[in-house]
Formats: structure tokens, C-alpha cells, sequence
């Protein structure tokens, strides 16, 4: 059978400015299933460089390295991961352990990346720990044991996964010699067990319990002892090192390990996760308020138009007409809107006379609004009395002088009193009440729409106006799918009455789409400036990750060495900036709807929309996980060796 490690003119050279420095020169050698071999030397031998070659944690620049037969060489990044998560186990002199997790979760971390279910992975650690003396330091921080105690949970890391040929880096240099004698009894005892074991070392003491000690020399083997017979291996090399297939897309598990260390990373740092999650925050809330804004002035927007009525066109003299007394332009004349009455898809045409009359009773003079308008008025707005009726057809051929006055004049001239039947002086004249309208309230420009009185439009142009030229004539159509084609068709008879063209004509229906277009462009500026805000926020991300990556080169060299793949190091560093941003995402959302509820306090229409804070919080996500990924990328590319030399 194949040894289980053989090297062949292994050479290892490190850049040096104008010359390569050359540590390790052409090492050959042999080591079997099952043996204790320390590796001893001098500071500066290459025993350190030569362990991490063994450990698949280095390539060599020159020479084979065959395990179980295996040219190693040949391995990509996920295989050499694979071999070192099944087949290795590392103890390192300086402990390697993870401050922020327990004792049983350093134990358990390659099992991690073996796929084992977070109990196996309790269950397992706990047994291992309580072997080695420590099942009532489960829960401990590293910072919380003895340095004989931190070293014996790296031993039993290096268990976890079966370790079939343990590694162990000057295992006794930063203890005590009763706790490194402990050490080197529990090495002594996994040789036994069938373990191999690997002890690198300058101390001839330690290397006294191997069954085979190898010296090296400035790179060079210059001794190659053996002391007691091999033992016999607790179990046959494998025969096949190609690890199995691996599906690309992590399972439920992966991810929620990933999310369990990212928010224990994030709980570690708390005052960096707070100054990340400020960025996010803000830009968020501000998405969320911004469109909540644009939103609800549209509808206000919107709704106000639609409560002057969407189905209207509105026909007014054009200024650059003649103009008569009082300011009327002598364009449109009541004939004009009995013609458009005509039109097919009209349903009413209003003519309409406006002016500011003196309205006097019961001992009272207030200064109002009067309408002379058509009896089909209250069909065009919408808008009935509350009381009485309003005038008829009757009333305007008769010349009647009857009116219906708003609720505003109303409580000004009567009080509380019935009004109906009673007489109004406008300008002097007297008008009988017929009618009470409901109340309106303000108009869209702050004026009381209830301040007003009607009446017919034949009695006001002889008895108040004292001219027959309309302000405007307002046409209400059946079918507004068809209204620009009314339009056109109004526009063409009162061309045609005129002799030319001297009307505008207000489309209501085109003016709310208008309207909605300049709102939607007015809220997608609104957005997009919170957008840019959002933008900063995941800038902020990135760069803090970085750091973070930066502050934890160490840690990601000891997943590495128990197991760890690159997309384990890349998913978790992901996972972490994903976390942060749609933790930053749920309190800007949060944040943003307060803020919008404090506006609506202070009368701002705010319109908030389900699809937007969803949105929101799905781009906060998505900008962690692009502005992520250049920082975690970094992490999972770092050289394993490089990483765990970074303290």
C-alpha cells in the first residue's frame, strides 16, 4: 500500500524583493497510517512552513505531495477544504479559537462545514470536551480558560470530524510544563488510539514521545530517527480522496448557521453593526418617506380634480377677444350652450355668469359671490340643496327672482332661522329663497365654496349683470372615453357659430392625467433622491465589511484550516452584510412609517403603500448583498497560511 504521506523534492520559496527566499529545500519523506512522529528543529528550520505543506493549508513551489497516493497538486481549492475538514485535525500553539464563540462551539466548528445538525454537533463537542476533562466548561469563552485548558478544545476540534492524522504546531510552547506534559499525554494517547500524529517541535523533551522523530535543518532533513515499532493505525488509509459532489446552492441548514454566526458577529461588534445600521436606516426611511410624500400629494392632487368632476370640459372666452364692461370677454352667449346642449355625448351644458354682489336681510349686509346659472346645475357639480329646492326651467323663462343661497349666507343673514321663503336685496334687489345648498366646504384654493348664492341665469344677466355675455359654459358628458372627441366636436360648433375660433376649452379628464404624470415624475425625483441616500448607506456597508474582513483575517484562517470552503467564507461574509442591511431595512421601514404619521399631524397628505416598504426592504437587502460582495469575496480568496499568521 501507498504511505500515507509521501514528499518528493518538496521546495517551498517565498518572495523576497530582487530574490525568491527559499525555505524548504527538495525534503523527502515517508510517514504510514497510524505513526507519532515529531518533526523537530531549530527557529527558522522550516518545520512550521513544512506543517502547513502537510496540512494542505500551503502548496509547495516545487515537488510531489502524494496522500494515500494522491497527488495532492492536483486538488482545487474545494478538495484541499474537503481533506482538511475529513482527514486533518490541527492543534496550534497559540490555540487558534474563535473569542466570540463558546468552548463547544469552537469544538464543534469544523462539524459545521461537515454538514452535522446543530445537536449532533452539541452532542458530539460535549463528549469530546468531557473526555478531556473540560464537560463543565461547555459554555466558556476562550478568554475564560487556562492556556492548558484552551489547548485541549483545540484538541478536541481536532477531533471532531474523526481527525485521522492529527497536526499539532509546537502543541506545548505557550503552556506551563505540568499543562504541556497534559498535552503531550493526550497526544501520546490519540497515537495510541490509532490516530496519526504529527507534532512539530524544537524541544527534544516533546519529541522524546514520539515513536519517530524527524530533524530538519535550514530546510534540509538531516535526521531521520525512529525510536519505537509503528503502531498500528486505527484504520486503513482511504483509497479515494475525491471529495463528493457538492450542490452549488446551500442548504436550509448553511444558511441558518450563516445567519446565527452574522448576527453573533454583528452582537460582537455592536457599536461598528449600530454605525452600519444608521446608513441603511436613514436611506430606507427616507425611500419610505419620500414616496409616502409623493404618493399622498398625488391623491390629494387628484382627488381635489376629481372632486371638481372628471367628465367635464370647461369652455371659456379666449382673452384675446374683445373685451366689455366689468371684464367679461362678448364671446359666449346663452344660445351657445342650448346649442352644445345638442351635441351627442353631452349630458348638460351649464352657462354661467359670476360677480360680487351686497346681499342684505333681516337688518344684515354681507359681501357674497352670485351665480347666474342654468336650473341643470346641481346635475353638472354634484351639489343639491339640503333644503328647498333649486330653480326650474319655469323660473328661468319666467325671468323668476328666486334664489338658493349657500349655508355660509345662510348663517350670516338668517342665524339659525329658516330662510326658506324669506327675501334677500341683492344690490338692492329683493329675490325670494327657495333653496338651502348642502354644505361644500373650501374650494382647492382656500375659498368658502358655501359663501355663494344661484340664480337663474336669465333673471341675473337683466336684473344684476346687466349683460348677456357668459364667464364660461361647463358641458358634462356621458362617456369620458369619448370626451376629446366632444371636445372637438364643441370647439367646431362654436367655430362655426362665431365665424372663428375664440374659446379654450379646460378637459378635465387630460387635465388629471396631467396632472398624475407630473406627480409620478415629482415622486420618482422624491425617491430618487432618497434612493442616492439608500445608495451612501450601502457604500457604508461595504466599507465596513471590509474593515471587518480586515479585523477577522485570523478568524477566516482558522475556519479555513478546520474545513472551511471558499463559498463557506463567502456566504458567511454575505450573509452578514445581507443580515445588517435588512435589519437596516425592517428599522428604516419602521422608522420611515413614524415619520410619515408625525407629518400627517401637521396636515401633510401621506399616503403610505404596502409595495413600497416591501420594495424598500428588498433593496436594503439586495445592497447588502451587491456591496457585500467584494468584502466577502477578499475573505474567501485569503491564502489559509497567511490568514492564521495574521494575529
Amino acid at each position: 500500500m501507498a504511505p500515507l504521506i509521501e514528499l518528493s523534492g518538496i521546495r517551498k520559496r517565498y518572495p523576497g524583493g530582487e530574490q525568491d527566499v527559499e525555505v524548504l529545500h527538495g525534503i523527502d519523506l515517508r510517514i504510514e497510517a497510524g505513526e507519532f512522529v515529531a518533526i523537530m528543529g531549530s527557529s527558522g528550520s522550516g518545520k512550521s512552513t513544512l506543517m502547513h505543506i502537510l496540512g494542505c493549508l500551503d502548496r509547495a513551489s516545487e515537488g510531489d505531495y502524494r496522500f494515500a497516493g494522491r497527488d495532492v497538486g492536483e486538488l482545487d481549492h474545494q478538495a484541499l477544504a474537503w481533506l482538511r475538514r475529513e482527514m486533518f485535525g490541527f492543534v496550534f500553539q497559540s490555540y487558534h479559537l474563535i473569542s466570540t464563540a463558546s468552548a463547544w462551539e469552537n469544538v464543534a466548528l469544523p462539524a459545521i462545514y461537515a454538514g452535522l445538525s446543530r445537536d449532533q454537533r452539541r452532542q458530539r463537542a460535549q463528549r469530546l470536551l468531557t473526555d478531556l476533562g473540560l464537560g463543565d466548561r461547555l459554555d466558556h469563552r476562550p478568554w475564560q480558560l487556562s492556556g492548558g485548558q484552551q489547548q485541549r478544545v483545540s484538541i478536541a476540534r481536532a477531533l471532531m470530524n474523526g481527525g485521522r492524522v492529527i497536526l499539532a504546531d509546537e502543541p506545548t510552547g505557550a503552556l506551563d510544563s505540568v499543562s504541556g506534559e497534559a498535552v503531550m499525554t493526550q497526544l501520546q494517547a490519540l497515537a495510541e488510539a490509532g490516530h496519526t500524529v504529527i507534532v512539530i517541535t524544537h524541544d527534544a523533551d516533546v519529541a522524546a514521545h514520539a515513536d519517530r522523530v524527524v530533524e530538519l535543518h535550514d530546510g534540509r532533513i538531516v535526521a531521520d530517527t525512529r525510536r519505537r515499532p509503528a503502531r498500528r493505525p486505527g484504520a486503513d488509509a482511504p483509497d479515494d480522496l475525491s471529495p463528493p459532489e457538492e450542490s452549488r446552492v446551500p442548504d436550509a441548514g448553511e444558511v441558518g448557521e450563516a445567519v446565527t454566526m452574522a448576527l453573533r458577529s454583528l452582537r460582537a461588534n455592536w457599536l461598528r453593526t449600530l454605525l452600519t445600521l444608521l446608513g441603511i436606516v436613514i436611506g430606507v426611511g427616507a425611500v419610505v418617506v419620500m414616496l409616502a410624500i409623493g404618493q399622498g400629494a398625488k391623491q390629494d392632487v387628484v382627488a381635489r380634480i376629481g372632486d371638481m368632476g372628471t367628465n367635464l370640459l370647461v369652455i371659456r372666452p379666449d382673452r384675446g377677444q374683445q373685451r366689455v364692461a366689468d371684464g367679461v370677454i362678448a364671446t359666449l352667449v346663452p344660445a351657445d350652450a342650448d346649442a352644445l346642449r345638442e351635441l351627442p355625448n353631452v349630458r348638460a351644458a351649464v352657462p354661467e355668469i359670476a360677480g360680487s354682489v351686497t346681499a342684505r336681510a333681516n337688518g344684515q349686509d354681507v359681501t357674497t359671490s352670485v351665480k347666474a346659472v342654468s336650473e341643470d346645475y346641481p346635475v353638472l357639480r354634484d351639489w343639491r340643496p339640503e333644503s328647498g329646492i333649486f330653480f326650474s326651467r319655469v323660473d328661468q323663462d319666467r325671468y323668476a327672482p328666486v334664489a338658493v343661497i349657500g349655508r355660509t349666507v345662510r348663517e350670516k343673514l338668517f342665524g339659525d332661522g329658516d330662510a326658506l321663503g324669506q327675501f334677500i336685496l341683492l344690490d338692492s334687489i329683493p329675490f325670494q329663497v327657495i333653496g338651502v345648498m348642502s354644505a361644500q366646504g373650501a374650494t382647492n384654493w382656500g375659498d368658502d365654496q358655501d359663501d355663494v348664492v344661484f340664480v337663474p341665469l336669465s333673471t341675473g344677466t337683466l336684473r344684476l349683470f346687466g349683460q348677456n355675455y357668459l364667464r364660461s359654459i361647463t358641458l358634462a358628458v356621458d362617456d369620458v372615453a369619448h370626451i376629446d372627441a366632444t371636445e372637438q366636436a364643441a370647439v367646431e360648433l362654436l367655430t362655426q357659430r362665431h365665424g372663428t375660433e375664440d374659446v379654450r376649452v379646460f378637459n378635465m379628464a387630460s387635465l388629471l392625467d396631467m396632472v398624475s404624470d407630473t406627480q409620478n415624475t415629482l415622486t420618482m425625483l422624491l425617491g430618487s433622491i432618497a434612493a442616492i441616500s439608500l445608495l451612501v448607506g450601502g457604500i457604508g456597508v461595504m466599507n465596513i465589511m471590509l474593515v471587518s474582513v480586515t479585523e477577522r483575517i485570523h478568524e477566516i484562517g482558522i475556519r479555513m484550516a478546520t474545513g472551511a470552503r471558499q463559498r463557506n467564507i463567502l456566504q458567511q461574509f454575505l450573509t452578514e452584510a445581507v443580515v445588517v442591511s435588512a435589519l437596516g431595512g425592517v428599522i428604516g421601514v419602521a422608522l420611515g412609517v413614524a415619520v410619515g404619521l408625525l407629518l400627517t399631524l401637521f396636515g401633510l397628505p401621506i399616503l403610505f403603500s404596502v409595495p413600497v416598504a416591501v420594495a424598500a426592504f428588498l433593496c436594503a437587502a439586495v445592497i447588502g448583498l451587491v456591496f457585500g460582495f467584494a468584502p466577502a469575496l477578499k475573505a474567501a480568496r485569503l491564502n489559509p497560511v497567511e490568514a492564521l499568521s495574521n494575529e
